[in-house]
């Protein structure tokens, strides 16, 4: 199981800047899991379920998704996402304000064995944001792009007085994924044993599900009766 890679690219960082600070007067959205976090976490999706502007969910029962009027802002962007030669989920931009903190948490199912890879691609950071992914720190620089399974622990914290801002692109893996990933060409694999799936902590899960409740959307809606679901089979299953 790979842990993380980063990948041969390396984009302007200059252009990826100069896009993002024509956004940042713009209405990001402060992340829906207030229970992850602490302090200032926002985001502009580029693309999102049904195109929508407002939504920053990453998850979809329909699994349908369309560029935001956003996109058309960020030429450069584009053209990155265009390289991709993958199917796009959601592309977000992620703002972890001067001081806040993340705290550690897994993402169920987002890793490249189980058929999605969430790619980073540092815009703003600094050597005083600190990522760890299972207790390793992760030093991503600005125009690089990186994979990281996070399925497994991660945490993040901004000890800097700046904004740390990333492109975040959920894709679907597919043949160009699994050649890009096998290639000789990139500098960083580590592997790590396979482990088995993990189900989402109950708790943590209800807090999630009453989020989305909170939010009120036909979206958020659809995907809190489907954690609920699932959750109440966990549930079920355990006391069998």
């Amino acid at each position: 199981m790979i842990k993380y890679l980063q990948l041969p690219f390396l984009f302007d960082v200059q252009k990826l800047q100069q896009e993002t600070n024509l956004l940042l007067s713009k209405k990001w959205s402060l992340h829906y899991n207030t229970l992850e976090y602490k302090g200032d976490w926002s985001a502009l999706p580029l693309r999102s379920v049904n195109g929508d502007a407002n939504n920053i969910l990453a998850l979809d029962a329909n699994n349908h998704f369309e560029d935001t009027h956003w996109m058309n802002e960020v030429p450069y962007i584009k053209e990155i996402l265009d390289q991709l030669q993958c199917p796009k989920l959601t592309v977000r931009l992620l703002n972890l304000k001067s001081g806040a903190e993340v705290h550690a948490h897994s993402d169920k199912d987002l890793y490249y064995e189980q058929g999605e890879v969430r790619l980073h691609i540092p815009i703003f950071t600094n050597e005083l944001v600190e990522f760890y992914l299972e207790e390793e720190r992760m030093c991503m620089g600005e125009g690089e792009c990186w994979y990281l399974n996070l399925a497994m622990m991660h945490r993040l914290h901004n000890k800097s007085n700046t904004d740390r801002i990333h492109l975040v692109i959920d894709c679907c893996v597919n043949d160009w994924v699994i050649d890009l990933f096998n290639s000789s060409s990139i500098t960083i694999k580590k592997e790590v044993p396979d482990f088995p799936d993990k189900q989402n902590d109950p708790i943590s899960q209800s807090n999630i599900i009453q989020e989305l409740r909170k939010m009120n959307t036909n979206t958020s809606m659809e995907l809190a009766d489907s954690l609920e679901k699932e959750l109440q089979e966990i549930q079920s299953g355990k006391k069998n």
